[in-house]
């Protein structure tokens, strides 16, 4: 509060220490700022440049939705003002550029498209860096809007780079503003193209001058401005599509820069010849320098290696695969164990890729796994099981190979694993071999296990294996079926480039231009299709019942909010127990079990289907522990897709005489009703489930019967959703905001924009979230247009969990909504 009062102090040393101590103190979304809104105002539009500059500072600093709406057209004016001086317009460029980082809608493209034109004359130094901040944001979100801006951009490189009229104090180690020049190239990469043949001439003769006049001295401080000029010069003739003899100029300058000593440039010449694979023609000239870069695999520096292994594995096709896989297998002997995973796949991928036969493939795998077996995964081997069972002619090498690795006195569990499969299946191939006789293989490949019981192992899968495998062994004359070869695997895409495609990471060697892309399709909705990866995602809950008590809100039930969206991946179904019981029915033998979901798409004009469906959200949450299942197998699909699987595939006499759909669907917000109903018989079961965590997942019941001739095998969605463990709560203003403010954390708030949904008014958007037990708040929100909903969830993990959704609407467009749901819990939320 003293503070705040500073702010209106006459005086400038008490105003001071109030702009900068609120500065410091104080977020965006504290109420005290409300306060000070008038002063700050007052400030800004005043003639005093040094309170001008206080409070642009602190502006800028804080940002805000408020500060935005209140004083972005004042700033602006100072901006664009020819009578203010240079230092308070830079400082209202960067105010205006934290503005409209927080909200957009404080420019106006139609408006500023010329406005921003004539900034970019701008003479001063100072103030054209600071509009360049801004313009490279604003054509980040919208380039279409500033193509008249494009030639300003040129004439201000071709300036820079003829070193006309620029101040000694901007000048850094003889190179012109090298801000500047970053920020205006960056700006150019947001441009789809350059037409005009005059522009384009001119930024070719000044990238040329860039790539010509670049060198590596000793000064470092000169190094660093004169590179980062020259790479986002570099990105910037990719970006272009530039011809290929300065292509292969390009390529040369950062072959100089990879053999150089200081560790730094060496990292920055790796990762931008990553960059340049992706341009056509230039492999064959990266692979000049492979020798080079096959050294820089050794190098001291780990993040150097990993950036050379990420340009082998990008440079590698037919012509050198032979020779970069066994140089990735050398380097398995002496690398860390952090980098031996993504070694080990990726050997894996480029062996499969580009083999130039198959036995060659066999031999690389093998000694993947025998070099680093703890880092194999299970996908590599079984990928070879695939090859060798659907190729005949590779069969007997395979196994002969496999035979080899069993002399070795200490083999990895997955080398056994990988032998034993081949020698069971192709060992009798060898028959005529010394060493290779039944017995004798049988005899080295039990040496290499326990010798142990296993009918009374402590693992109760090996020790259920071998029971299975010992009544097997009683089969008698059916042996013989039992132990037949196995069949050729189905075609299909390979596993590891999958694994390799999820493993990848956003890093600084992604081209600028990937870059550029996936900064302006931001807004997109995503949805992962995989399973995910590392436990990122805990396992989905096993369903088993309970009737949720009335709950209470307690005082951990916090709320979080991130504005920006995560990409989250889904997850494999969870089993569901489900305990049925049908009376009085004559003659009929009745079996339930539960099996996997079927998987059909969702209808998107259903807003029901929509709703209970999976959120499509960017990203996935932090890391949650995963807490598998243990003793229950399912091989399910993701959630979203489910639906009633087909009855049209399944052999029945017997057909239902209700939509079993739409009978699913109205138990999703009802308490009892018909499930399924034909002329034989009509399901109606009570079911109590405990719910131990949150999930979308869905049960599914494989209902069978027959009933004199007549057979019924349908597989039933049951409507145990999510929305059946909420317990809709009122919350008054004073309640709920103190909640939403508090759940401002990574993660436990989630907001995302919902399309194609079914327009519904209002008041029926306020229903349909009621009969989902979400009881829908009035005045929460000033916008009649928006909706706010509170429940409590309820589960044997999160016990009573205070959750809040808030519903914004366009009047103009009710296909579309923004959803924002927050809970206390990260992985409620998600759900």
């Amino acid at each position: 509060m003293e503070t705040v009062s500073l702010i209106s102090a006459p005086k400038y040393p008490e105003k001071q220490v109030g702009y900068i101590v609120t500065s410091c103190l104080l977020n965006e979304n504290n109420d005290f700022l409300r306060m000070v809104i008038n002063t700050v105002r007052n400030d800004i539009i005043g003639r005093n440049e040094t309170y001008q500059c206080l409070a642009l500072t602190m502006v800028g600093n804080i940002g805000g939705k408020e500060f935005s709406e209140s004083l972005a057209p004042d700033v602006q004016k100072l901006l664009i003002s020819s009578s203010c001086r240079p230092v308070v317009r830079k400082k209202a460029a960067l105010c205006l550029l934290r503005l409209y980082r927080k909200n957009p809608d404080v420019v106006n493209i139609d408006g500023w498209s010329d406005r921003m034109a004539q900034l970019l004359d701008e003479r001063d130094l100072g103030v054209l860096t600071s509009v360049m901040s801004l313009f490279v944001s604003l054509v980040s979100n919208n380039a279409e809007a500033y193509w008249n801006c494009l030639p300003k951009c040129v004439r201000i490189l071709e300036r820079m780079a003829r070193n006309q009229d620029i101040p000694q104090e901007y000048t850094y180690y003889g190179i012109p503003s090298p801000w500047l020049q970053v920020k205006t190239m960056r700006a150019l990469q947001y441009f789809p193209t350059i037409e005009d043949p005059g522009a384009r001439r001119a930024l070719f003769e000044v990238l040329q001058r860039i790539l010509m006049g670049t060198d590596v001295v000793k000064n470092v401080n000169k190094n660093n401005a004169s590179h980062a000029v020259l790479f986002e010069a570099l990105a910037l003739v990719m970006h272009l599509d530039a011809e290929k003899e300065m292509m292969s100029q390009c390529v040369a300058l950062l072959g100089k820069f990879i053999a150089v000593r200081e560790p730094n440039i060496r990292y920055l010449g790796l990762e931008n010849m990553s960059r340049m694979l992706l341009v056509t023609d230039v492999q064959d000239i990266i692979k000049r320098h492979q020798a080079q870069i096959i050294t820089s695999l050794k190098d001291p520096d780990i993040s150097i290696r990993r950036r050379a292994l990420d340009l082998l594995y990008g440079m590698c096709d037919v012509t050198n695969a032979k020779e970069i896989v066994e140089e990735l297998l050398q380097y398995l002997n002496t690398a860390e164990f952090a980098m031996r995973e993504e070694l080990s796949l990726k050997a894996a991928i480029l062996a499969e890729k580009f083999a130039p036969d198959l036995s060659w493939y066999v031999d690389v795998i093998l000694q993947l796994i025998d070099k680093a077996g703890d880092f194999v995964s299970d996908d590599i081997w079984y990928r070879v099981v695939q090859f060798v069972t659907n190729n005949e002619d590779l069969q007997p090498y395979a196994a002969a190979k496999a035979r080899e690795y069993l002399d070795k006195p200490a083999l990895h569990e997955t080398m056994v694993k990988v032998s034993a499969y081949l020698l069971g299946e192709y060992g009798h191939l060898l028959a005529r071999r010394p060493g290779c006789s039944p017995k004798e293989l049988f005899a080295i490949i039990n040496d290499k296990l326990p010798t142990v019981s296993y009918e009374s192992y402590i693992d109760v899968e090996i020790q259920q294996r071998a029971v299975e495998y010992f009544e097997l062994s009683r089969k008698g004359a059916a042996l013989a079926d039992v132990l037949a070869e196995m069949p050729k695997f189905p075609e299909r895409e390979s596993a590891l480039l999958k694994k390799a495609e999820d493993a990848e990471v956003d890093t600084a060697e992604q081209s600028a231009i990937k870059l550029r892309s996936q900064q302006q399709t931001s807004s997109a909705i995503v949805v992962a299709d995989q399973p995910p990866v590392n436990g990122s995602v805990p396992a989905s809950n096993h369903l088993t019942l309970v009737k949720m008590p009335s709950q209470n809100i307690t005082e951990d039930s916090n709320v979080t909010y991130e504005e920006p969206p995560v990409e989250i991946p889904k997850e494999n179904g969870a089993p569901v127990e489900v305990e049925s019981k049908v009376e009085n029915i004559p003659e009929t033998n009745i079996e339930s079990k539960v099996e996997p979901p079927a998987v059909h798409p969702a209808s998107q004009a259903d807003l029901l289907a929509d709703l209970l469906g999976p959120l499509a959200i960017e990203g996935p949450p932090a890391a949650v522990e995963q807490n598998p299942v243990q003793g229950l197998e399912t091989n399910q699909s993701p959630v979203g897709d489910l639906a009633l699987a087909t009855l049209e595939d399944q052999s029945n006499s017997v057909q239902p005489i209700v939509n079993v759909e739409e009978k699913f669907h109205i138990l999703c917000s009802k308490d009892s009703g018909v499930l399924y109903e034909d002329p034989h018989i009509q399901v109606q079961i009570p079911l109590e489930v405990v719910n131990l965590r949150a999930s979308r997942d869905v049960a599914v019941l494989d209902f069978s019967y027959t009933f004199g001739t007549s057979l019924v095998n349908v597989k039933l969605r049951l409507p145990v959703v999510l929305n059946k463990f909420l317990q809709p709560i009122t919350l008054s203003p004073e309640e709920f905001f103190p909640q939403w403010k508090a759940l401002n954390v990574q993660n436990l708030k989630v907001q995302e924009v919902v399309k194609g949904v079914k327009p519904l008014p209002l008041p029926e958007i306020a229903s349909l979230f009621m009969s989902l037990h979400l009881a829908v708040a009035p005045g929460l929100d000033n916008n009649p247009n928006n909706l706010v909903a509170c429940t409590t969830f309820f589960s044997e993990t999160t016990r009573a969990m205070l959750c809040l959704v808030r519903i914004e609407t366009d009047p103009q467009d009710r296909t579309q909504l923004r959803l924002t749901v927050a809970s206390g819990d990260q992985y409620l939320t998600f759900e």
